[in-house]
C-alpha cells in the first residue's frame, strides 16, 4: 500500500478540508455516572460558526469514561470503568441523523478499571487498556461493527517510585501509528511509554524491540499523542505536570526523548492537587495542547517543526474545575473544554497564528464530563 501524506491523514481521520464541505458533526460526551450523569450524551456542532446543540442522553451506561469512533463513524466504543476484573467494552451503533446509541454487543476489556481506547485505521480490531490492573487487550471487530471477545492480551508487570501511585502498572492510554503497525501504551505505574507491534487483521498486540521508552522516574505518563506529520510524538505526564517531547522513527516504532517541559507556568511548582490530563495536537502541527487539573488551565505550546520542541505560549483558564479531557475540532478552528468537576464543556475559538485560546462564550451542562469525540455527519 502506498502512503501519501494525503492517505495517513484521511486514515488518522484528519482531513480539515473534506470536513470543512459540510462543517457537521455530532459531539459525544463520555462521562462518570457518579452524579447527574447517565451515560453517553450527544450534541449537534456546527465548526463554520462554533454553534452547539443542548447535549441529549444517546446511550445510557455505567462510567463510560472514555469513548472511541469507528474510521467508517458509524459506530462508537466505550469502556465501562469498574474496578476489579469486571472491565467492559461496549459497541453502538451510530444514528446518524438523531445521534441516538443502538447497542449492539459487551466484552470483557481482560482487567479492572478500563479507561482508554481506540480503534485501528481499517476498523477491524481496538485496543482497549486497563489502569486499575495495568493491561492492554486487543478485541477484534466485525463487518457489522460488534466485536470479538479479546484476542491478544497483554499484563504489564513492574513498579516505580511514588508509592501512592506507581506501586504497579497502570496503563492509561493506547494510541496507534498512522501506517497502523505500532500501538503506543502509556503506563502510569511504570514511568514507560510502551510499544507494541500490532496486527490489525488479527488483532494481537507483541512487544516491540526496543520494548518501550522511560520517561523520568515519578513523571507518570498518562495520555500520549502523534504530531500530524508523523516525526514527533509527544506524552503528557500526571505527576509531574510535564510534556516528553520524542523524535519518532516510523520504520521501526522507535521513540527518542527530545526533551521534557513544565506545563505550569513559569515560576508555577507542582502544588497539592494539581495533575494533568489530556495532549493534543492542532491539527495544523503548529500547536500542542496540555490541560492541567488543579491548576484549570489548557497550556498551549508553539511546536518548532524543525526540532520538535516545545515554547510555552499561554495557559488558558478552562472556565471551570478539572479538566479532564479536551479535543479540537477537524477543523482546528474550535476547541471544547471538559471540566469534570464542574460538570460543564467550555467551548473556545483557536487563534490559527499563535494557537491561542478565547472563550466562545459557549458553555455545555453535561454530568461529570470525561471524553469528547466528534463524528462527521
Amino acid at each position: 500500500m502506498r502512503l501519501t501524506r494525503r492517505s495517513l491523514l484521511a486514515m488518522a481521520g484528519t482531513l480539515p478540508l473534506a470536513a470543512q464541505k459540510s462543517g457537521n458533526y455530532l459531539v459525544y460526551f463520555g462521562t462518570y455516572t457518579r452524579k447527574a450523569s447517565k451515560g453517553i450524551y450527544v450534541s449537534r456542532f456546527n465548526a463554520r460558526d462554533g454553534s452547539l446543540s443542548e447535549p441529549e442522553l444517546a446511550a445510557e451506561i455505567g462510567n463510560p469514561s472514555f469513548v472511541a469512533i469507528h474510521p467508517g463513524g458509524k459506530n462508537l466504543y466505550a469502556v465501562s470503568e469498574l474496578d476489579g476484573g469486571g472491565g467492559a467494552v461496549t459497541a453502538f451503533s451510530i444514528d446518524s441523523k438523531s445521534g441516538k446509541l443502538a447497542q449492539l454487543n459487551r466484552v470483557s476489556s481482560k482487567g479492572g478499571g478500563p479507561c482508554h481506547l481506540n480503534v485501528d485505521r481499517t476498523g477491524k480490531a481496538l485496543i482497549v487498556v486497563n489502569y486499575g490492573t495495568g493491561s492492554t487487550a486487543a478485541i477484534a471487530v466485525k463487518a457489522d461493527g460488534s466485536m470479538v471477545e479479546s484476542a491478544s492480551f497483554v499484563q504489564h508487570k513492574g513498579s516505580s517510585v511514588n508509592p501512592q501511585r506507581q506501586e504497579g502498572p497502570h496503563a492509561h492510554s493506547v494510541n496507534i501509528s498512522a501506517d497502523n503497525r505500532f500501538a503506543v501504551v502509556a503506563d502510569l505505574g511504570l514511568d514507560r511509554v510502551l510499544v507494541y507491534k500490532f496486527d490489525a487483521a488479527n488483532a494481537t498486540i507483541a512487544p516491540n524491540d526496543p520494548p518501550f521508552t522511560a520517561v523520568k522516574a515519578g513523571s507518570g505518563p498518562r495520555h500520549f499523542t502523534f504530531h500530524p506529520k508523523g516525526r514527533y510524538a509527544y506524552v503528557i505526564n500526571e505527576i509531574a505536570c510535564t510534556v516528553t517531547a520524542f523524535q519518532y522513527d516510523a520504520a521501526g516504532g522507535r521513540l527518542t526523548e527530545i526533551e521534557t517541559v513544565s506545563t505550569l507556568p513559569a515560576g508555577v511548582a507542582v502544588a497539592k492537587g494539581y495533575s494533568t490530563a489530556e495532549v493534543r495536537a492542532h491539527p495544523g502541527g503548529k500547536f500542542l495542547y496540555g490541560s492541567n487539573r488543579g491548576h484549570n488551565t489548557i497550556a498551549v505550546f508553539q511546536i518548532d517543526q524543525k526540532t520538535g520542541k516545545l515554547t510555552l505560549v499561554e495557559n488558558a483558564s478552562t472556565q471551570g474545575e478539572i479538566p479532564r479531557n479536551f479535543n479540537l475540532d477537524p477543523t482546528g478552528k474550535w476547541l471544547l473544554a471538559a471540566n469534570q468537576n464542574s460538570d460543564s464543556v467550555v467551548e473556545f475559538s483557536v487563534d490559527q497564528a499563535s494557537g491561542k485560546l478565547t472563550p466562545s462564550g459557549k458553555k455545555l451542562t453535561v454530568g461529570t464530563p470525561v471524553c469528547i469525540r466528534f463524528v462527521a455527519v
